[in-house]
C-alpha cells in the first residue's frame, strides 16, 4: 500500500519536468488520489501555461470528487496580474476532501492565502510533507521571490588534482560525456549563462543548452571590462538568435561597443571593481532585468570575484579521474585568495554522487559566518 510520502514524490517528480520552462515562475506537480489509487497526475509544463492542478482536476473529472490532491507547492488564488484562473478555486469546485501541500508558496499575493481559503471551504490541509525536498526542487524561484536577487550557481570541472586545464590552456575535454550532458541541463534551467573575457578568448564557446531532448539556450552574459571580445566571437556572431549582453565598463572603446551593438549585442556598462566589472553591479543588473538565476562556468578569476564577495549560492565542482600536474596549470578558483585558512568559505549541505567517472561535489555556501573580502 501506497503512503503519502509516496504520492508527493510523485508530484515532485512530475514537477521537475518543468525544469527550465515555468521561469520566473515555480515548478509545480500535482497528483490526484482516490482509495489509494492514482486518478489523474499533471505538472505545471510551460511560463504562461495551464497550472498543474487545473489539469490534474480537469483528466480525473467527476472521479475527483472526495479524492486527495498532493501539491509541492501551495495552489494560487486570485491576484493582480495572475493569467490563470485560481487553483484554490478550482480545487474546491472539483470537490477535493483532502489536500497535502509540501510548500507555502511565498509570492506575497498568495502566502498562506491559497491554504487558507481551502480550510474555509471545509478542505483539509496537510503541510510540510517532503518540505525540504520541495525547497531544493524550487532553490530558484523561492531565492528570487523572496529576495528579489538571482539564484547563482557555480558551475566549475577539474581534474583529480584540481586543475581546469593544462599550463598550455588545453582544457577540453576534463570530464565525462556524462558530466557535459549534465553541464548543457544546467544551461537549460537557468535562465542566464555567464563566463569571463579569457574563458571566450581560450575556448570560444557557444554557451547554449545542447540534449536529445527540446531545450531553451540562456542569455549569455561575458564579463570583459576592456571590450576585448573579437566580433567573430560564437557568442557575438549568433547573438542574432540568441541573447547575448557584454557585461563591461566605461574602458570599452566607443568604436567597439557600436560594433558590437550592431550585431545585437545589448552592452551592460557597470561600475569597475579592481580594475574589473564588479560583481555587485552584476547582480544588481540581473535583478533589474528579471533574470532569476545565472549558472557561473567560469574562469578562474571569475569565480574567484564572486565567490570572494558571498555572491554564490550553490557550488558544482565536477571531478574527474585525471591528473595534470604542474605548478602553471590553472585551479578552479583564482584570484589573490585569502591570507588564513579562517577566513576560508565555509561550505554545507553537501552532497557526492556520480556522473559517469566523475564525481559531482555539490554544497552550498554557509552564510552564517562572515569572512573578510
Amino acid at each position: 500500500m501506497l503512503r503519502p510520502e509516496d504520492f508527493m514524490r510523485r508530484a515532485l517528480e512530475l514537477a521537475e519536468r518543468g525544469a527550465g520552462w515555468t521561469s520566473p515562475n515555480p515548478m509545480v506537480g500535482a497528483v490526484v488520489v482516490k482509495d489509494n489509487n492514482i486518478l489523474s497526475e499533471s505538472w505545471h509544463e510551460e511560463f504562461g501555461g495551464p497550472h498543474a492542478e487545473f489539469l490534474a482536476l480537469r483528466r480525473a473529472g467527476a472521479l475527483a470528487h472526495g479524492a486527495e490532491l498532493y501539491l509541492n507547492l501551495e495552489p494560487c488564488v486570485a491576484a493582480p496580474g495572475k493569467r490563470n484562473p485560481p487553483c484554490a478555486d478550482e480545487i474546491i469546485r472539483a470537490g477535493i476532501r483532502r489536500v497535502f501541500v509540501a510548500l507555502r508558496d511565498p509570492d506575497p499575493r498568495i502566502n498562506g492565502k491559497g491554504i487558507e481559503v481551502l480550510r474555509r471551504a471545509g478542505i483539509e490541509v496537510v503541510e510540510g510533507l517532503l518540505e525540504r525536498e520541495a525547497r531544493k526542487l524550487n532553490e530558484i524561484y523561492l531565492k528570487f521571490k523572496t529576495t528579489g536577487r538571482p539564484f547563482v550557481t557555480l558551475k566549475m570541472a577539474m581534474t583529480a588534482d584540481g586543475k581546469i586545464a593544462t599550463r598550455t590552456g588545453d582544457s577540453q575535454w576534463i570530464s565525462s560525456p556524462e558530466s557535459l550532458r549534465f553541464a548543457h541541463e544546467l544551461r537549460h534551467r537557468h535562465r542566464a549563462i555567464l563566463v569571463g573575457i579569457e574563458t571566450v578568448l581560450a575556448d570560444d564557446p557557444q554557451l547554449t543548452a545542447r540534449l536529445e531532448k527540446k531545450t531553451r539556450n540562456p542569455i549569455r552574459i561575458v564579463l570583459d571590462s576592456r571590450g576585448r571580445i573579437p566580433l567573430n566571437a560564437e557568442v557575438v556572431r549568433s547573438a542574432e538568435q540568441i541573447r547575448t549582453i557584454l557585461a563591461t565598463t566605461d574602458a570599452i572603446p566607443t568604436d567597439k561597443e557600436r560594433a558590437l551593438q550592431q550585431v545585437h549585442v545589448e552592452i551592460w556598462k557597470l561600475p569597475a571593481r579592481d580594475g574589473r566589472v564588479d560583481p555587485h553591479a552584476v547582480i544588481q543588473k540581473l535583478s533589474q532585468e528579471q533574470i532569476d538565476s545565472v549558472l557561473i562556468e567560469g574562469g578562474s578569476e571569475v569565480a574567484w570575484s564572486f565567490l570572494s564577495q558571498r555572491l554564490i549560492d550553490k557550488i558544482l565542482f565536477v571531478i574527474a579521474p585525471k591528473i595534470i600536474g604542474g605548478r602553471r596549470a590553472p585551479g578552479p578558483v583564482g584570484g589573490i585568495g585569502f591570507e588564513r585558512l579562517s577566513d576560508a568559505i565555509p561550505l554545507k549541505e553537501i552532497n557526492i554522487s556520480r556522473l559517469g567517472s566523475d564525481i559531482l561535489y555539490e554544497a552550498y555556501l554557509n552564510r552564517e559566518r562572515t569572512i573578510s573580502s
